[in-house]
């Protein structure tokens, strides 16, 4: 059994690390599991074996192997992890937009797909994963991985003012502020507001707002029937019913009803039947 340790980033990172996470222990089944989409981007490194077997929306469900450790952009669409090859690992989760300083490229070029973190740091990635290999304590490990993020950090590639009081926005309440509300406020076009926020979070501002909101509903969906959808679509601030069913099957390709059936304890992994 897998178990699961949490660490909170330092002062210096927290505006852009949500957390640290460390995986430990051994394989269970089912060995493969939808990944439902969030909105954040994530970095994994694998402790335990040399390679990561991930399946994103960008190839069509054929898996992808990934020597050592890999980054993932912000998902629309859900991905399949093969979790036998995720026992042991080391992951970053980043706030909404609090990758973009540390990469090379837009956040919008890593969208609904996976890269090897060699593709992104170079050969230090491979000097990255043999440090934490070499650690003895998973608080060591934690503080390498800061290292390395505070040194690759460019502040200048930091969230735009603009795209910082956006999230805020969108994340402030359940239904946040309306797109067009906050576009005025910054007093930007849309388009030009659009281009800043996917660059810097991968994702449009709209797209964002329907994974915060399908994100809430899951959160709010009772472990067990009877479920009621279609008061619990409407607390969510969507339309109806069919607006809510259409929005859980373009983020998890499945009915809220078999989605009920088949998730596992941690409500952004289903099991694979």
């Amino acid at each position: 059994m897998a178990v699961s340790s949490r660490f909170l980033p330092s002062p210096l990172l927290a505006a852009y690390v949500e957390a640290f996470s460390i995986s430990e222990g051994e394989a269970e089944l089912p060995t493969r599991e939808r990944c439902l989409p969030n909105g954040r981007m994530a970095m994994v490194i694998n402790l335990g074996h040399d390679t990561l077997a991930v399946s994103t929306p960008r190839h069509g469900g054929q898996f992808e192997s990934f020597h050592g450790g890999v980054l993932h952009g912000a998902f629309s669409q859900v991905a399949v992890i093969d979790t036998a090859t995720l026992v042991n690992t080391i992951s970053v989760c980043f706030k909404p937009g609090g990758a973009r300083p540390f990469l090379p490229m837009p956040a919008a070029e890593l969208t609904n797909q996976a890269v090897d973190l060699s593709h992104v740091f170079g050969p230090a990635a491979l000097e990255l994963r043999e440090c934490l290999l070499r650690a003895q304590a998973n608080a060591d490990r934690v503080q390498i991985l800061e290292r390395f993020l505070l040194g690759r950090i460019a502040w200048e590639q930091t969230r735009p003012s603009a795209v910082t009081f956006a999230l805020a926005s969108f994340q402030a309440e359940l239904k946040g502020r309306p797109i067009s509300e906050v576009t005025a406020h910054l007093g930007v076009s849309p388009k030009r507001f659009i281009s800043l926020f996917e660059e810097a979070v991968g994702l449009t501002p709209k797209v964002f707002c329907r994974l915060q909101r399908f994100q809430e509903a899951l959160r709010r969906t009772p472990k067990r029937p009877p479920v009621q959808w279609t008061d619990l679509a409407l607390s969510c601030g969507y339309f109806d019913q069919a607006h809510f069913i259409h929005d859980f099957q373009a983020f998890t390709g499945m009915s809220p009803s078999v989605y009920l059936a088949q998730r596992s304890e941690h409500h952004n992994h289903v099991p694979l039947p």
